[in-house]
């Protein structure tokens, strides 16, 4: 049943991903994610639905639309298929515990924080206030019941809510310092507001002090990505690097085994 239930899981992430795909397109360009259906960049042609099953189609199309034969993104197939997987392995990881579907919920949005960053440079507004707001809230119900998701690390507090909120005053000073000094010495391709705001997410999401463990890898994934552009050729030294995509691969490892790690470095 468990295998079957991840095939299950891994198919509804696909479908899942293909969402998150359209989200990372329109969102940053103001249009609407329900309407229009999907449809061509190139020739505007609907996509129709034995062309819009997740991965499959990617794969029997050959990456081409099947109306004009334009080339169709791979970030499309990619996402479809991380998406599967990272549902696949939560459902292994949580079975059918109530921490499933939240960290579900906080997956894609990091996923979708992930991809519009990479390839717009910026972090929207509409999809971090609003996860603020969910996150906030879901850890507010939590405490009044008092419960608490076993990812949280509970230093400080074992109340919820005052654990991620205190990671998000943590989180969003922490890279405000940065962005701060960058701008007093005339900057303006170095930390951005965005980071600082989704550092602040980071905080509401993972609570203290699991928001430094995921700046703490974010700044290591991000030096060391950086390092190899910089060595291949492909950025130079004053090409801008998105973080946010980095602050998003450190808070979804956080939150898988952030806590485990915790106990790693400082009770063993």
């Amino acid at each position: 049943m468990i295998i079957l239930w991840m095939v299950l899981f891994f198919a509804a992430g696909a479908a899942i991903g293909s969402f998150l795909n359209v989200v990372a397109d329109r969102v940053p360009e103001g249009k609407s994610i329900i309407s229009p259906p999907s449809h061509c960049s190139v020739c505007g042609i609907p996509i129709s639905a034995k062309d819009n099953m997740p991965i499959f189609s990617y794969i029997l199309l050959r990456g081409r639309c099947r109306n004009c034969n334009a080339s169709i993104p791979q970030r499309l197939l990619w996402v479809e298929i991380g998406t599967a997987i990272l549902f696949a392995f939560l459902y292994w990881y949580y079975s059918f515990s109530w921490e499933l579907p939240l960290t579900l919920v906080f997956s894609c949005i990091f996923i979708v924080l992930l991809l519009i960053d990479l390839e717009h440079g910026i972090l929207p507004n509409k999809i971090i206030y609003p996860s603020m707001i969910v996150a906030l809230a879901v850890a507010g119900v939590g405490s009044i019941f008092g419960f608490r998701p076993n990812y949280l690390v509970t230093l400080v507090s074992h109340l919820w809510i005052l654990n991620v909120l205190i990671g998000g005053v943590v989180g969003f000073v922490l890279l405000l310092l940065p962005a701060l000094i960058y701008r007093l010495i005339g900057r303006t391709e170095g930390m951005g507001w965005g980071d600082v705001k989704l550092a602040a997410l980071m905080g509401f999401v993972t609570g203290f002090p699991l928001v430094i463990l995921a700046l703490f890898i974010a700044v290591i994934i991000g030096g060391i990505a950086a390092a190899i552009l910089l060595l291949l050729k492909v950025r130079g030294r004053k090409d801008a690097i998105p973080f946010g995509p980095f602050l998003s691969v450190g808070a979804l490892a956080t939150l898988f085994w952030g806590s485990s790690l915790i106990m790693l470095l400082f009770f063993y």
